[in-house]
C-alpha cells in the first residue's frame, strides 16, 4: 500500500495539533488546581467606624471603600480609596490623618499609609510625606521617606522621622530648613 506523501503529512499535522491542544487543556486544569483565589472576606462602601475604649471615643475612621481580608493566614484590611482618621488622646485632643491608600495589618497592629500622607495635630503641626507607618499599640508614627514638617517655629524637610501621635516627641533625621529654636548657639 503506497500512500501519497501529501496524505501522510496531513495526518501527522492533524495528530500533532490534536496532541498539542489536548496537552494545553490539561496544563490549564493543573494550574487551576494549584491556584488559590485571593478575594476579600467582605467589602464595604462609605465606611464610618468609631473606635472606643471604656465608652470613650479613641478614633474615627472614614473611607469610601474597605476590603477585609481577615479570611487569610496573615489578615489585613485594605482601604484602596484612602482614609480620613481622627485620633483622640485622653484629654480629647485630636490628631488628623489623611492618605490616598492604607493597609491595616491585624497581627502586628501596624497601619501602612501611602500617597499624599498628611498628619495634623490640633496644635497646628503638619507632617507631609508619601508613606508613613503607624504603630497602634505604641501610638507611634515612623517613616524613612522624605518629609515636610510645618509648625509654629517654621518649616523643615528631611528624610526619616518618628514621633508620638500628639507630636510631643519627634526624632528626625537628615533635616534642613528654616526654623526658630529656643537654644542659643
Amino acid at each position: 500500500m503506497n500512500l501519497p506523501k501529501r496524505y501522510i503529512i496531513s495526518v501527522v499535522t492533524v495528530f500533532a495539533v490534536t496532541l498539542f491542544f489536548g496537552c494545553e487543556s490539561n496544563f490549564k486544569e493543573v494550574q487551576k488546581i494549584n491556584f488559590s483565589e485571593f478575594v476579600p472576606g467582605s467589602d464595604a462602601d462609605t465606611v464610618n467606624i468609631k473606635y472606643t475604649d471604656s465608652g470613650r471615643i479613641t478614633g474615627i475612621l472614614i473611607s469610601p471603600k474597605m476590603l477585609d481580608y481577615s479570611n487569610l493566614d496573615f489578615p489585613f484590611t485594605e482601604f484602596p480609596k484612602g482614609i480620613d482618621v481622627t485620633l483622640y488622646d485622653k484629654k480629647q485632643k485630636r490628631t488628623f490623618i489623611r492618605s490616598n491608600y492604607a493597609v491595616s495589618y491585624k497581627n502586628t497592629s501596624i497601619i501602612d499609609l501611602q500617597g499624599k500622607v498628611k498628619i495634623t495635630s490640633e496644635a497646628g503641626q503638619v507632617l507631609e510625606t508619601e508613606q508613613m507607618f503607624f504603630d497602634q499599640k505604641n501610638e507611634w508614627f515612623y517613616t524613612e521617606r522624605k518629609f515636610k514638617l510645618t509648625d509654629a517655629k517654621g518649616v523643615s524637610f528631611g528624610q526619616g522621622i518618628d514621633f508620638s501621635k500628639d507630636f510631643k516627641v519627634i526624632n528626625s533625621q537628615r533635616i534642613s530648613g528654616e526654623f526658630e529654636t529656643d537654644e542659643e548657639l
